[in-house]
């Protein structure tokens, strides 16, 4: 008899074993973006480790956006890790547990590309990096960028 069905998503979590891995390298077809850097897989909030998206919430609101400019640059962001993720084999290969808003903070890969790397490299996403909780930097000022 068959197994029930297989997950959806294959997660693969860095802990005191490095070598651990999953057997299962199914496709999420149930990944949902936010922003650019962080979403819900199968149900699971997470944040992308040590990478910073341009936000979409309305400018002046709380959490939200500095600048029109930066919204145009973060639902462009949220549209590239979108394409970035349709379809593929999205792996989770660390988890450095929960931040103050209860998300897991994780570095991603789809189809063995590192998601975070593949965002900055395309101009979507900014380092920002952590120690733990705490911010070892400023975030990415993404009005700056502006060219007026």
């Amino acid at each position: 008899m068959k197994h029930a069905l297989l997950p959806l998503f294959a997660v693969l979590v860095a802990c005191a074993d490095p070598a651990a891995q999953t057997n299962s390298t199914a496709t999420s077809s149930n990944i949902y973006w936010s922003d650019g850097d962080s979403g819900r897989i199968d149900g699971m909030k997470f944040r992308l480790a040590n990478v910073d998206a341009p936000e979409t919430g309305g400018v002046g609101a709380r959490g939200g956006a500095k600048c029109e400019f930066e919204r145009e640059l973060g639902f462009e962001a949220k549209e590239f890790m979108v394409e970035l993720t349709r379809n593929a084999d999205l792996v989770i290969t660390s988890n450095s547990g929960a931040d103050r808003y209860d998300r897991e903070v994780i570095t991603l890969s789809a189809n063995g590309q590192d998601v975070a790397e593949a965002g900055k490299a395309a101009g979507h996403l900014g380092d920002w990096p952590h120690k733990g909780r705490r911010a070892l930097s400023k975030k990415p000022d993404w009005c700056a960028f502006r060219a007026d």
